[in-house]
């Protein structure tokens, strides 16, 4: 089994995680640490992968800062409430950057689940999403976007736990318009903060990151998602 070390950091600014990432990240590539995954939540931040179009940077930010990252992916806001996990860890040879994708966004599934919150991929589009009902549209719990550089992951996931909402109002989360976003407090109806919701991702993501064959949740039906090249940033073709 891989070794896998969890750091737990409490809040902490996007840059300053940002740079805490590099540092880390460098260290993978070298040997010098261990497969690290950073749990962790964000003050008030907008951040802006590769694929983000002018107009879907939000005009009234409410003074939260929008950075620039060099991750795959649109637009999306990080802030407390939303428990983000930071996977930097070298790719197996037999894992695909596409199976990384799904184990990350199965470890979400499964989280969700253990909360009693059904959720699912949505093909053609990214992250865990709960399905249309009488209680609304099409919602987005679980966001991922990331780079591959040497063989090592970067960047992440973020679930939604008890994030203020109407932070996206300001902006189309994604670049998806047809579709809302949710979180765990919304579905369950009950108030499921990052501190309880922690330790279950914490423990999927262990599983998941194993790197052993899993039985994935089936998928919702496939729709389209902005194109705009790549959501993951590759940073070199290959592994070396």
């Amino acid at each position: 089994m891989t070794e896998l070390l969890f750091q737990e950091i409490g809040t902490i600014d996007y840059l300053a995680a940002w740079e805490l990432q590099r540092e880390v990240h460098a260290k993978v590539v070298a040997g010098e640490q261990p497969d690290t995954v950073l749990l962790l939540e964000h003050p008030p931040v907008f951040t802006a992968g590769k694929r983000t179009d002018p107009h879907e940077r939000p005009v009234d930010t409410n003074g939260a800062p929008v950075v620039d990252v060099d991750r795959g992916g649109k637009i999306t806001f990080h802030g407390p409430g939303q428990l983000v996990a930071y996977p930097i860890v070298r790719l197996p040879d037999h894992v695909k950057v596409v199976d990384f994708v799904r184990r990350l966004e199965e470890a979400m599934i499964r989280t969700c689940a253990a909360h009693e919150v059904p959720t699912a991929r949505v093909p053609g589009r990214s992250g865990v999403w709960h399905a249309a009902d009488d209680r609304g549209q099409e919602r987005k719990l679980g966001a991922i976007g990331l780079r591959v550089s040497k063989g090592v992951t970067m960047h992440g996931i973020a679930l939604n736990c008890d994030v203020d909402l109407a932070w996206y109002d300001r902006f189309v989360p994604c670049g998806i318009s047809d579709a809302g976003v949710s979180t765990l407090s919304v579905e369950t109806g009950r108030d499921v903060t990052v501190a309880e919701a922690l330790p279950v991702l914490r423990a999927d993501l262990e599983r998941f990151l194993a790197w052993e064959p899993y039985e994935s949740t089936p998928d919702y039906e496939p729709k389209p998602e902005p194109a705009h090249g790549p959501r993951i940033e590759l940073l070199t073709p290959s592994r070396g």
